[in-house]
């Protein structure tokens, strides 16, 4: 990595804890219900109107009901609005209904928090579709992940105590006192930046030359069309005019970064100019991705009554994204080792950026692409700033690593902490059978009932992902997606199924997804991945709740310091990633010694 890299690197992290910190003293706020008089006065007329007993406490399962109930409601919601967007307002192009495998796919995509996009946004979905049925579904989703963390974090605090919060409650305080006000500060910023926000129809905007593309070809049902080998058919194109889309980017644009949903306006997402225009956006963009994250470490360190606690998590987080930086940066600047072999240069120099710029957009270049292509899968955002299914091989590898490892690297707004929790709870485990000793985590016991969930929420999306990956390159329908067959095109099913079933929603573009088996399939590991982990972590803190605090004895493992990070860094490697082994060696790592063969 260059030493432009390297500066890229500290300026962000550096921005980033600066801002996490402040943040952090109002989450820890707003979890404990400290909040002046005119927020809960505001509050209270939401309450009445809903029937809700904010200050009644639920056990975990009335908890984990209500967030079940909530959520699936949503996907009732966002389904019908798509489907019948063709006869309702603010849809100035007229667009039909999408499929109803798409619309399927598209409301359980964003209701569990991975925005998922087998559609083009700016060809598909109306105005209305994309604020009420999207965006709202991208803050609701971001506050759900917060208020999980929320209830374990006080499952850590509570002393023999049922309660692990009430979730109506929970649910409206991040959304009204956290992700609202955040959401309009970045919104005016990304404007003034030049990322539209307006209800105009497209526009059409004469070229200098003609412009010729290729299209699919759309049957009756609007799905690409195939010929026998199950490739998608395509027709040119001519045309002396582009069609600019508008419409309410901004606003959909700061949620979608600080509730890491990462569903884009456009197809093209952050790589389009209309959603990322300038260097300065580029890097509030991957601000907003890590800041509620970052700070919620901090949070719980304020949580539990010893900051050094965050700090261990926080460090853990830091160091495997650091190193993910690295790899993917160093990859794309050595760029193709088959060209090199040809005499290419692919030296960077004052005539050319160097390296693989494939897929990437030259404002940013490679140290900018690389580092929010880390930030976005570490995450589990899904937002890119360019295609990494254009990435070197290696490149591409280590965003579906970050993946793998289970979307702790800050992972999604309350989901990276819980995650990274559970994997700290596996590592006190572990050391205590090495030691003889019951494990204790913050003052309470880790017995069988947390073992036992702990183990859940960490097999539960390994086993979605590779099952789904095994039947998608079994069945002919899943076959029948791929345009790039071999290792290549093998990665691309497997970062289709990484990506639904650790909930971040980003692609290897080349997979061919929007049809009835892939948004089906699709559709399912986002449910399983998003609450097959939420429930054991839920039932994780009414246990852990409903202990008491135990003193720290001369034999207590210290869950702070150099030891323990290192010891947290290395379950989360063993466990996180060594179920993936050997579908990397099928994909990215075959593919990367073939290029070097050739």
């Amino acid at each position: 990595m260059n030493s432009l890299g390297w500066i890229n690197l500290a300026l962000y992290l550096g921005l980033l804890m600066a801002a996490a910190w402040p943040l952090s003293r109002w989450l820890t706020a707003v979890a404990q219900g400290r909040l002046p008089r005119w927020m809960q006065a505001v509050e209270a007329g939401f309450y009445k109107l809903a029937g809700v007993k904010a200050e009644e406490g639920m056990h975990w399962q009335r908890y984990a009901f209500a967030l079940l109930l909530f959520n699936f409601i949503g996907v009732l919601a966002a389904y019908g609005l798509q489907r019948f967007q063709g006869v309702l307002p603010l849809n100035p192009q007229g667009f039909g209904a999408p499929s109803p495998d798409s619309a399927f796919n598209t409301a359980i995509s964003f209701v569990t928090n991975t925005n998922w996009q087998g559609y083009g946004g700016e060809s598909t979905m109306s105005y209305l579709s994309q604020m009420l049925a999207l965006t709202v579904q991208n803050f609701v989703s971001a506050a759900t992940g917060i208020a999980v963390v929320f209830a374990l974090m006080r499952g850590f605090v509570a002393k023999s105590s049922q309660s692990i919060g009430n979730f109506w409650a929970d649910l409206t305080r991040i959304t009204l006192w956290i992700l609202l006000p955040l959401s309009l500060l970045f919104a005016l910023f990304f404007v003034s930046q030049g990322v539209i926000q307006n209800f105009d129809g497209y526009k059409d905007a004469t070229t200098l030359e003609a412009n010729i593309y290729q299209v699919p070809k759309l049957g009756a049902d609007a799905q690409p069309l195939t010929d026998e080998q199950g490739q998608v058919l395509t027709e040119e194109v001519v045309s002396p005019t582009q069609q600019l889309a508008m419409g309410p980017v901004a606003s959909q644009e700061a949620i979608k970064l600080l509730g890491t949903n990462g569903g884009g306006f456009f197809n093209a997402n952050s790589a389009h100019p209309f959603e990322n225009p300038t260097p300065l956006s580029n890097l509030a963009q991957m601000l907003a991705i890590f800041l509620i994250p970052a700070a919620l470490c901090f949070s719980f360190g304020q949580m539990v009554g010893d900051g050094r606690q965050g700090l261990t998590i926080l460090a853990a987080m830091s160091l495997l994204f650091i190193v993910g930086v690295i790899a993917a940066t160093s990859a794309e600047q050595a760029g193709n080792p088959s060209l090199n072999a040809l005499g290419v240069d692919q030296q960077m120099s004052e005539a050319q950026a160097g390296g693989n710029m494939e897929g990437k957009e030259t404002r940013f270049g490679i140290n900018a692409t690389s580092l929010f292509a880390v930030v976005t899968t570490g995450a589990s955002c899904g937002a890119v700033n360019a295609m990494h299914d254009s990435m070197t091989p290696l490149g591409g590898m280590v965003p579906l690593v970050m993946m793998q490892l289970g979307e702790v690297v800050f992972g999604g707004v309350g989901t990276g902490l819980y995650g990274m929790l559970i994997f700290a709870m596996l590592a006190v485990f572990i050391a205590g059978l090495m030691i003889g000793r019951t494990p204790e985590y913050l003052g309470k016991k880790v017995e069988s009932f947390e073992m036992k969930m702990v183990s859940i929420a960490i097999l539960v999306t390994p086993m979605v992902v590779l099952i789904g990956t095994a039947l998608a390159v079994t069945a002919g329908a899943g076959k029948a997606g791929v345009a790039n067959p071999g290792a290549h095109g093998f990665s691309e099913i497997l970062y289709a199924l990484t990506s639904a079933g650790n909930n971040n929603g980003s692609a290897f573009a080349g997979l061919s997804a929007n049809t009835p088996f892939y948004n089906t399939l699709l559709g399912l590991a986002m449910w399983l991945g998003r609450f097959g982990v939420i429930v054991p972590v839920l039932a994780i803190a009414g246990s852990l709740g409903a202990k008491k605090r135990i003193p720290v004895g001369a034999g207590t493992l210290p869950t702070h310091g150099p030891l323990f990070v290192g010891l947290l860094i290395g379950v989360v490697l063993l466990v996180g990633l060594l179920n993936y082994v050997p579908s990397l060696a099928l994909g990215p790592i075959v593919e990367h010694l073939m290029l070097w063969k050739a």
